[in-house]
């Protein structure tokens, strides 16, 4: 057994961390070598020169799934899961050490226990009801391949760096400086043996459609229809060429006819050609949608008024965007990207977890552009100008796990990319060690941050990352056709982690008392439109909001619970927060809209909540007090829990050491219905819809 000194470790994990400052970033190195006429093609306005050719082929399975015994509910059941989760398939999770399967993601979510690479177990502490493994297309096992020395690829020269990259004795902190070359130079390598002619591009693929089809096996093994739904999926990551995120998970409806392989960014970088690919497999029977996810991290590029070609956004690409993306994923480890302080100044929790560097790197992230509600209000301001709504989406959390499951809790948070960061040393939220600081301050005196007097490492941005999120629909029964008809008419809602469940309709005709009734919820989906839906306005009437949130048992209690107005007005859009319902009762103060301070308090010595001061349930149905009936709006809901520790104290306490001042102590968890639009009568702006 080899034994590492002190230094070995420090020159180790110095080795690492300055070319793997990713966490799922390989697709803007992995064209760093290709040729300028190639590059080009790839990163700017023209798409036709690819890398790959789009592959046509359609894999039809004979699928024995069981049958569903359970009675839908016709009000619907809260189902929660996750849509974004990574194996050992994507190359950057393999890099990072990860070993689990598709097999072993789908067993995590169950609630069985699996191992972390390093070296301890995860485990929820309740099973999940739907889960998608959503690995990467780009390379879809081949890293994993190459690595296995009695493999055809293995044997070509590129592979070399790769070899027993995860054996066992290969996974300690001297394997990182080997980590670290791999990773950095296998993809733009292959990539460029790819476009030279030098690399059988077939026997690549061949790796491909078998991981591919793999993958797919195991959603099908673990899919028990009425307990626990899995979908066929994958990641399409693409960039800009400022390394914008312009990335999305693909999800299917059925597993029975699929394509034989998933398009990647080496199809083409452009989302459009990958929405031009979801029609072109609809028409031929495979239902997907796509959901872009860390818009935050995009520099300002995923919710522009422009296209892929800088044309102006007009109905047929509104139409093509909102058929192929109904949904957007808005947060998730890597930050939250519902707002931003400096695009929502008159709304006081617009900072939840922002992470606001573009992906995989240290660079500042364009706000504008880059987040949601913002989008929610350029939609609008599009369909004013008779160019369609684009961004008529609903909301959904996941983790973007790179270790087959992801950390929904605070106090068990470990981060997502593997070795890089499965330590609190690693991540940032404790002191380095004497050792390790001083020797990196030497060395690459970036790669520490001084806060308090104290040396932090700070080879990427983990200290901003979140223990999120979590994908949530309303859906009649746990089976692949109900939940996935509920993520098309965007009966969804996202939390950052804790099982909240949130209600929002609206109706013209709600009683006050509906509140009470306890068929509340048939009638408001009979009187009414449920989240995701389109209000038709009348003239004489004003509507009204069922507003309803249940906090989870196992998390803090609500404090309050709010709706969001975005609303267009002579070609402007303007937003507005509204308190609706307070815990203990209280009252909403009209003139400022807000509840008064529930008196919450979290005790540092432990983590411990002041008790009595949260809700178990907060319900109302309300009218908003500045409604204009020929105002476009769209509406939505947030709940927010009592105060309760962030990631980053509960590892400092557990060192027993002093929290980061730079880094919030406590955090307020949350939950985001999906909108619900507001439609004038007057039709000025309705255009047609997809």
């Amino acid at each position: 057994m080899t034994h590492s000194t002190p230094m070995m470790s420090v020159l180790g994990f110095l080795a690492v961390v300055m070319p793997m400052l990713v966490s799922c970033g390989v697709d803007l190195d992995a064209i760093s070598s290709v040729s300028t006429d190639e590059k080009s093609s790839l990163t700017g306005k023209d798409t036709s020169n690819q890398v790959l050719e789009t592959d046509s082929g359609v894999l039809e399975r004979e699928v024995y799934l069981p049958i569903s015994t359970s009675v839908g509910n016709p009000d619907r059941n809260a189902y929660f899961g996750d849509l974004h989760v990574h194996t050992e398939y994507s190359f950057d999770a393999y890099a990072f050490g990860s070993l689990a399967t598709p097999r072993d993601a789908y067993r995590y979510a169950l609630g069985e226990a699996i191992p972390h690479p390093s070296g301890f177990s995860i485990q929820l502490d309740r099973p999940l009801d739907f889960y998608a493994v959503t690995d990467h297309a780009m390379f879809l096992g081949v890293a994993r391949e190459a690595a296995d020395t009695s493999s055809v690829l293995s044997r070509e020269p590129i592979s070399d760096p790769m070899h027993n990259m995860n054996v066992p004795e290969n996974r300690g902190v001297l394997s990182l400086l080997a980590r670290s070359q791999a990773f950095g130079q296998f993809a733009p390598a292959m990539v460029q043996l790819i476009t030279d002619g030098e690399i059988d591009t077939e026997m690549v693929m061949d790796i491909t459609r078998s991981a591919w089809e793999d993958s797919v096996d195991a959603a099908d093994e673990a899919y028990r229809p009425g307990e626990f739904t899995t979908f066929p999926a994958y990641e399409y990551t693409s960039s800009t060429t400022t390394r914008g995120n312009l990335h999305r998970n693909v999800i299917f409806k059925r597993s029975d006819k699929l394509p034989a392989v998933p398009f990647s960014r080496l199809n083409s970088r452009s989302p459009e050609g990958l929405w031009d690919w979801m029609d072109q497999l609809r028409d031929q029977g495979m239902e997907s949608l796509a959901i872009p996810h860390n818009s935050n991290g995009s520099n300002g590029q995923m919710f522009k008024l422009v296209d892929w070609a800088e044309n102006p956004v007009d109905v047929r690409y509104s139409d093509q965007r909102l058929r192929n993306e109904p949904l957007v994923e808005v947060t998730q480890i890597k930050g939250t990207s519902e707002t931003h302080p400096l695009l929502s100044d008159n709304d006081e929790w617009a900072g939840f977890e922002i992470m606001d560097y573009r992906v995989a790197s240290k660079l500042p992230s364009e706000a504008n552009g880059s987040y949601v509600r913002q989008a929610l209000r350029v939609g609008l301001e599009l369909a004013s100008k008779r160019a369609g709504n684009p961004y008529k989406f609903g909301l959904i959390g996941s983790t973007d796990t790179h270790v087959g499951g992801g950390a929904l809790r605070e106090e068990k948070f470990f981060s997502k990319a593997g070795l890089m960061d499965g330590t609190a040393e690693s991540r940032g939220s404790v002191p380095a060690s004497f050792v390790i600081g001083t020797a990196a301050k030497w060395l690459v005196p970036d790669l520490v941050k001084e806060v308090d007097g104290k040396a932090y490492m700070a080879a990427n941005v983990f200290e901003y990352w979140g223990a999120s999120g979590v994908a949530a629909v309303w859906a009649e029964d746990n089976t692949r056709e109900s939940i996935y008809e509920a993520f098309r008419r965007k009966e969804t809602f996202a939390t950052s982690g804790p099982r909240i469940r949130m209600r929002f309709f609206a109706g013209l005709d709600y009683s006050p008392d509906l509140v009470n009734d306890p068929m509340a919820v048939s009638k408001a989906y009979a009187g009414g439109v449920a989240m995701g839906g389109d209000l038709e306005g009348d003239p004489a009437a004003t509507p009204a909001f069922l507003v309803w949130a249940m906090a989870d048992d196992s998390s803090a209690p609500l404090q309050r619970l709010q709706v969001i107005k975005g609303w267009e007005q002579g070609g402007k859009t303007y937003e507005q927060i509204f308190d609706v319902a307070c815990a203990g009762g209280a009252e909403v103060d009209p003139s400022t809209h807000r509840c008064p301070d529930n008196g919450a308090e979290v005790y540092a010595e432990d983590c411990s909540l002041k008790e009595g001061t949260g809700a178990a349930e907060l319900k109302v149905v309300w009218e908003d007090p500045q409604f204009d009936v020929n105002q476009e709006a769209f509406y939505y809901s947030r709940a927010l829990e009592d105060p309760s520790c962030r990631w980053s104290t509960w590892d400092a306490l557990r060192a027993g050491a002093a929290p980061r001042s730079d880094l919030p102590r406590t955090i307020q968890e949350r939950a985001w219905s999906s909108p619900i639009w507001y439609r004038s009568p007057d039709g000025k702006s309705k255009t047609p819809e997809a």
